[in-house]
């Protein structure tokens, strides 16, 4: 199946359920002239069906569609595979076994979907049917999806008119009373209430709710006080930490690193500088800093610097 067409079977599908309210799995009501076809096409009939409703299926037969196929002018050796297919799935009692003849698959299918002529599909059905007329009646009935096959390929049919019309109208209620429906448990239906009277119903039930829910919402945010708003400060990401500054105690000298040793010199002189220092601290002798080294030139580069001058004396009292 392309993706396209996958695409739009899956958003029909959803349409059925949140208007007429299909829920997985769907019950498949198939003909015998469906089984015919998918077995003369060798397709998988139940796998195609999850695939186009993209959900799990019941699939579902008539009596009087098993007894077609008992009676269809074919070889024994053909008509067999058709009927262990037909018994395996779920059979859909009609309550025409006691006649002579079957019924048509039109007259069959009719009084299983639409038994009270209401034109509602109450029991959710989808019909997988090969012939016209029973996919010409099924459009009648408002909320039925139909399925056939057309050249080894399974289509979905898409709703028809009736079908869209109810579908339309129940938005615009929704849209006008302002409704949010929510998906829950379906209820049981009880036998003998027409469907529109239990819509009815449960439309006036939902307005209720809602009209509980709104009251108790204004009651809560009556009580609720509004949050002022002033002006924002700054990131507080954005601003730079000031430093923490150690606590000092008032009167208390300064910690002096000891100086380091320069190479070849003993302890004895760090020990008189700090003792120096300490009776500075004490207040009995001012602190005056360690002196600076001058620098001392070597006597041999003294005694040559004297030459070259004396000479370049000599050569300008000569010129």
């Amino acid at each position: 199946m392309r993706g396209k067409r996958s695409k739009q079977y899956r958003k029909l599908m959803q349409s059925y359920g949140m208007t007429f309210g299909f829920r997985e799995p769907y019950q498949v009501l198939v003909d015998a002239q469906m089984i015919q076809d998918a077995s003369r096409f060798k397709m998988d009939l139940v796998g195609m069906l999850e695939r186009v409703l993209h959900g799990k299926i019941k699939p579902m037969i008539t009596q009087c569609s098993i007894r077609h196929l008992y009676t269809l002018p074919v070889p024994q050796t053909e008509k067999d595979p058709l009927i262990l297919l037909a018994k395996s799935m779920e059979r859909r009692r009609c309550n025409h076994h006691n006649l002579d003849e079957p019924l048509s698959t039109l007259e069959c299918l009719s009084n299983v979907v639409d038994p009270k002529k209401s034109a509602t599909n109450r029991n959710r059905y989808v019909v997988a049917s090969q012939e016209e007329e029973v996919r010409r009646f099924c459009r009648s009935v408002r909320g039925v999806p139909l399925v056939y096959v057309k050249r080894s390929v399974m289509i979905l049919e898409p709703m028809a008119e009736r079908t869209v019309g109810v579908k339309e109208g129940i938005e615009r209620e929704k849209f006008r009373t302002g409704l949010r429906a929510k998906p829950g448990k379906r209820k049981r239906e009880p036998e003998g209430e027409d469907e529109d009277e239990l819509a009815r119903e449960r439309l006036e039930h939902e307005e209720a709710e809602l009209v509980d829910g709104e009251d108790k919402e204004n009651g809560e945010k009556t009580m609720k006080k509004k949050r002022s708003r002033g002006p924002k400060g700054p990131n507080p990401l954005s601003i730079k930490k000031a430093k923490k500054e150690k606590p000092r105690t008032e009167g208390a000298p300064k910690e002096t690193a000891l100086p380091a040793l320069a190479d070849g010199e003993t302890t004895d002189r760090r020990d008189n500088e700090m003792t120096v220092i300490e009776r500075a601290a004490d207040g009995v002798e001012p602190f005056m800093g360690k002196r600076k080294r001058r620098r001392k030139h070597k006597s041999g580069q003294l005694d040559e610097l004297r030459h070259v001058i004396a000479e370049h004396n000599e050569l300008s009292v000569a010129t």
